[in-house]
């Protein structure tokens, strides 16, 4: 291929897998984009960050730096949710060149009366595109250089700060290159800052053995909306299957008055457009959801894309199912675990196209409704890549502000290609992370490498399916440090109640899942409680919601402290206007004690300059004069969340 420009642009970063897919934001994001950008010779090269939204007709155009070794930088903000197209261009500037071809002749004390000749033509084609007072002061310039009686004046100005400026704000893009466009999706805030609440509706009743309704939900949304939470979860709220429903702890064999999983979905009731009838109407729901929009809260429905063995489907789309050979249905199984109340969907089915379009139906009908905007996503790497990456694409084109979670404790690479695929946040390995070592190994990984642009991890301390060894102790110290660790470090939180704030972590032997599981059975519980979980919840949910530095994950460092048992990380808001340094005993049953390392250079200061820390949980502050300086953990209270004044 001929190509007579003589810019070479490479490496332009980000972009996931060469731009097949789009990296990710939010609004009001700052994108910071790099490339190489290089020429031959030693001619003068510029280059610009080109941007627009998908429905802008022009591009906006950044001016990009040069860092070292023909890296160069810049970046943009977005403003709306939707696509941006991003793209690199770079020309050599024949203009700058110029003029830094005649300030080193200049320099060298050479007569450069021939050169000023030469830069009328570069003031001529820049008159034509300046504005008035640029225009005046060009032509001027054009009579200095001109006119050998102004020569001292005329290399003054030649040389000058002014010239430069109107030359790179005007350039000449002679035979200039161009990358290939890159795409970014922005979404709305609440896809890169949410602070999420799960329970069972079933179990909300404040009398014991009584099934809860979505009126009896409502009644608790003020707690919810109290403790600081803007996002409830309730796992489906669907009729649930009455053929091999499960037992209590997942016995194969339900009694009577067993009420059976949630996600065994379907049954002579309806199926996934219809709602349980011991929990209310559509009308019920539809309220439930407007009063929590009143109070701050958006209600987060599941999306399970499976059947009960009686669902609707069965019996009026048998081909969406697979069938073995001895004329029985396949359920769902998980080696050794088995789910017989579950019949997986059969997406290999001839009828794939017209399953496609009732999955969607069953999405749109809840979004147009009964106004739902976020979903949590079962199981979804149990379906086909590329449905997901459809499903989410056309629900987005009608209704951009859907968010999806992606419950996937998987295989690290597909988990990735489920976000790839248009997943908004996802799950994640913290559940498991409990060491200095691996919460810093892991939170570098997601940070720290090109994870950072597609993947919003959602942090978990625990789940209905999830009772994690940690939890089992029930030590108040072990919650407490789960909470805020959860919290502080990831911008997307979440945590599964009032399990977790009561602290109710008794587990079936030798595994983690909870004993008396509420996936199984009606749990009563006293709502009214409150404790020093509940209360310490609240106060980490409300720094999050004052602190910009904890409404994003990626811009954090982990700090040097003496001690392996604490933990210390610095995270900061994008323009640097809000930082906080956190501080967590990770030992639950002694005191810890360290010098943590300020992180100076970041902070934009020396040694000996004080600052001020304040403890948001504990309002207790200190001045720091030192680059070290010392923290002193116990359990009772086994966090520090300083907010650093300068």
């Amino acid at each position: 291929m001929r190509n007579q420009s003589r810019v070479i642009i490479e490496n332009l970063h980000p972009q996931i897998e060469a731009g097949l897919h789009p990296i990710k934001c939010v609004v009001n994001e700052i994108i910071p984009i790099t490339a190489n950008v290089l020429g031959d010779g030693h001619d003068i090269i510029a280059a610009n960050l080109c941007f627009k939204h998908e429905k802008a007709k022009s591009w906006t155009f950044n001016r990009m730096y040069p860092l070292q070794n023909d890296k160069w930088e810049a970046s943009f903000s977005t403003e709306k949710q939707g696509f941006y197209e991003y793209k690199i261009e770079g020309w050599v500037d024949y203009a700058l060149n110029w003029q830094h071809g005649i300030k080193r002749k200049i320099d060298d004390s050479q007569k450069v009366t021939s050169e000023l000749l030469e830069g009328v033509d570069y003031l001529d084609k820049t008159i034509k595109v300046g504005n008035a007072s640029e225009k005046k002061y060009l032509q001027n310039l054009k009579k200095l250089f001109t006119e050998t009686s102004h020569y001292n004046e005329a290399i003054k100005e030649a040389t000058s700060q002014e010239l430069h400026d109107i030359f790179e704000k005007y350039p000449e893009k002679h035979l200039a290159n161009e990358s290939t466009i890159l795409k970014v999706y922005c979404d709305r805030e609440k896809a890169l800052f949410s602070t999420w609440y799960e329970f069972f509706p079933r179990s909300s009743s404040p009398i014991e053995g009584q099934h809860g309704t979505f009126k009896d939900c409502e009644a608790l949304l003020p707690r919810v909306a109290k403790m600081g939470f803007d996002t409830l979860y309730f796992p489906p709220i669907h009729p649930i299957g009455e053929v091999n429903r499960k037992g209590k702890n997942n016995t194969t064999t339900a009694l009577e008055g067993d009420v059976g999983s949630c996600w065994g979905i379907g049954s002579k009731h309806g199926g996934h457009k219809a709602i349980h009838p011991d929990l209310g109407t559509v009308e019920d729901f539809k309220s439930l959801v407007q009063k929590a929009k009143s109070l701050g809260i958006e209600i987060a429905m599941d999306y399970a894309l499976q059947a009960a063995p009686d669902h609707p489907w069965v019996k009026e789309h048998p081909e969406w199912f697979k069938w073995r050979p001895d004329g029985t249905v396949q359920y769902a199984e998980n080696p050794p675990k088995k789910y017989q109340d579950i019949l997986p969907i059969y997406f290999e089915s001839e009828d794939w196209k017209n399953l496609w379009d009732e999955l969607l139906s069953v999405a749109l009908y809840w979004i147009e409704e009964c106004d739902i905007q976020v979903f949590r996503v079962d199981n979804p790497h149990t379906k086909p890549f590329y449905f997901w990456g459809w499903l989410i694409a056309e629900i987005k084109k009608k209704h951009p502000n859907v968010l999806f979670l992606s419950e996937a404790f998987t295989k690290p690479k597909v988990m990735h290609q489920l976000t790839k695929q248009g997943f908004t946040q996802s799950y994640s390995y913290f559940t498991w992370r409990n060491s200095k070592h691996e919460l810093i190994e892991y939170l570098n990984e997601l940070t720290k490498t090109d994870q950072r642009y597609f993947f919003r991890p959602n942090f978990w301390p625990n789940t209905p399916d999830i009772n994690p060894w940690a939890l089992q102790g029930n030590l108040e110290s072990v919650y407490l440090q789960k909470y805020f660790l959860a919290a502080t470090l990831s911008s997307n939180t979440g945590v599964y109640g009032p399990i977790f704030e009561y602290m109710q972590g008794a587990a079936l032997p030798g595994k983690e899942e909870y004993l008396d599981s509420e996936k199984f059975q009606i749990r009563h519980w006293d709502w009214t409680i409150e404790n020093k979980l509940t209360t310490l919840i609240t106060k980490i949910n409300q720094c999050r919601k004052d602190q910009k530095a904890l409404q994003q994950t990626n811009n954090i460092e982990f700090l040097s402290i003496e001690n392996e048992n604490l933990l210390a990380y610095y995270k900061y808001d994008q323009r640097k206007e809000n930082e906080v340094l956190c501080v967590v005993n990770l030992d639950p049953y002694h005191t810890q004690k360290g010098f943590v390392q300020l992180p100076l250079k970041m902070l934009g200061i020396h040694e000996g300059h004080s600052v001020k820390v304040k403890d948001l949980i504990t309002q207790s502050s200190y001045i720091w004069d030192k680059e070290w300086n010392y923290i002193e953990l116990h359990p009772v209270l086994p966090f520090h969340l300083f907010k650093i004044e300068k």
